[in-house]
């Protein structure tokens, strides 16, 4: 009697654990909620929190939501169809609207490449092309994590995306400058970057009657706005509350992968 008893519970246990592998292979998303989801630990904290604020502000000003997901292992799936898997257990995007992007990234080790996929949600497929996906990857991304800088690659994946998305220009636009060359759009932010400190000197020299509070030349917004704590640009306090969470968009296989 006894050994039919052991042979119902070694059955149960194996059944268990079969329920319970594909939790462990596709983790649920941190809590609480976030967009950037380190299971790797690939960021610092302070990176982490960066990438997360820009992509929030990002998903409530355009409702398109770009996750990211860092994990240990694959478990033997090839990177496109993990990406898109994890995509569909999470939601990401909205329901309806499709619009969520997630980048899977896998460390690399000893033994193992580096892997990353970027899958698109079916909303997104005609903005952010499988070969975007793919340049994307190869000019902005490897070449950073070639040197180990992990969040360089994200960051500048992440802004491309935000920018194909949103519009800013278009994915034949970003084909056509090979990648990071797309960066002439931000020229003049540069020019006034490095052209402001001479204003300021220059400002020095009127009398205070002459002078604002910022100077004749440019608006306050140039001014003090890039560091952290101010109102503007370095800034993320407002439109970064809480975040509530994946709203169920859907993913067909858009996308591209790749590895270092």
């Amino acid at each position: 009697m006894k050994i039919p008893f052991l042979k119902g519970i070694l059955a149960l246990l194996l059944l268990c654990m079969t329920f319970t592998a594909p939790a462990q292979e596709f983790p649920e998303p941190m809590q609480p909620r976030r967009l950037v989801n380190d299971f790797a630990g690939m960021f610092s904290a302070q990176e982490g929190n960066r990438l997360e604020q820009k992509l929030r502000r990002f998903n409530d000003t355009t409702s398109t939501q770009i996750a990211i997901a860092t994990v240990a292992s694959l478990h033997g799936y090839a990177p496109n169809d993990y990406a898109q898997r994890l995509a569909e257990q999470w939601g990401v995007g909205q329901k309806g609207k499709d619009n969520g992007i997630l980048i899977v990234l896998k460390p690399k080790t000893r033994q193992e490449a580096g892997q990353i996929a970027i899958t698109v949600g079916y909303g997104l497929e005609g903005v952010v092309p499988d070969a975007i996906a793919s340049r994307i990857i190869r000019n902005e991304i490897i070449p950073a994590f070639q040197q180990g800088a992990y969040f360089t690659g994200i960051d500048r994946a992440t802004d491309i995306l935000m920018k194909l998305t949103s519009g800013e220009f278009t994915a034949e636009q970003y084909a056509k400058q090979g990648g990071r060359g797309i960066g002439w759009f931000f020229v003049p932010f540069i020019l006034i970057i490095f052209l402001a400190p001479l204003f300021r000197r220059h400002r020095n020299t009127y009398t205070a009657d002459n002078r604002g509070s910022h100077g004749d030349f440019f608006p306050p917004i140039f001014f003090g706005g890039f560091g952290s704590g101010g109102s503007s640009f370095g800034s993320f306090s407002s439109g970064s509350g809480t975040f509530g969470g994946f709203g169920g968009g859907g993913f067909g296989g858009g996308g591209a992968s790749g590895e270092w």
